[in-house]
């Protein structure tokens, strides 16, 4: 078996989050005259490319400094918006059975490859208590394209396993196509469910190498597992 890194989204795939996320970023973006540019899907995007996005549609300076701004007023407020998610907030099918599995394993590194912001990433996963389960990631703070932080949490999955990365086996777990696509630019195996805003029928023609309705389906552990 080779040395395995397991790289995981977090909205859509690890939790449902009930709009916690989009809400706190809004709410960010009103100081600066933009909330209302923020009406497009956020599905699959970095927190920067969102915040930029709505900066440009609202026609004002996209500047690093103003996107840094943006996101520190988010993690102002997202931890606000995440308690107040209710019970619709939790985490999605198989997804702890598997992350349990893992754990029992050796030559598995499990990590995020997440477009949120490393700080916003834990805060989501605080409330779910998910948070102590990934030591590393790849995150939308690394990186802005989604491909480039995969890459970033790759690295650092095989540090951590003490291997080169071209010797291992890269698992990229989302829920978009914009995860596929970012897994598919770096080599990884594509393990896609559809517990996002994609059904099942929309994800496959992205081409991943695994569909499933969720992570509790038969055969979603092996697929992980490899």
């Amino acid at each position: 078996m080779r040395p395995t890194i397991l790289l995981f989204d977090v909205d859509g795939t690890l939790i449902r989050t009930a709009g916690a996320g989009r809400r706190a970023i809004v709410r960010a973006l009103e100081p600066h005259g933009a909330g209302i540019a923020a009406e497009f899907s956020f599905a699959g995007m970095t927190d920067r490319a969102i915040v930029r996005r709505a900066l440009e549609t609202a026609r004002l300076e996209a500047s690093e400094a103003r996107i840094d701004a943006v996101l520190a007023g988010y993690l102002a407020v997202l931890r606000e918006e995440v308690e107040r998610a209710g019970e619709t907030y939790g985490v999605h099918a198989g997804m702890v059975a598997t992350l349990d599995a893992v754990r029992r394993r050796a030559g598995y590194a499990v990590g995020l490859g997440t477009g949120n912001i490393e700080a916003g990433a834990h805060i989501k996963l605080e409330k779910v208590g998910l948070r102590d389960r990934f030591a590393f990631g790849g995150f939308g703070s690394d990186a802005e394209d989604r491909a480039e932080l995969l890459r970033v949490g790759a690295l650092r999955g095989a540090a951590r396993l003490g291997v080169a990365v071209e010797r291992c086996r890269v698992v990229v777990i989302g829920d978009t196509p914009k995860d596929i696509a970012a897994g598919r630019a770096i080599g990884a195996t594509c393990v896609a469910v559809a517990t996002g805003p994609f059904t099942s029928d929309e994800l496959r023609p992205h081409a991943p190498d695994h569909v499933f309705a969720t992570l509790a389906d038969e055969g979603a552990l092996e697929a992980v597992l490899g």
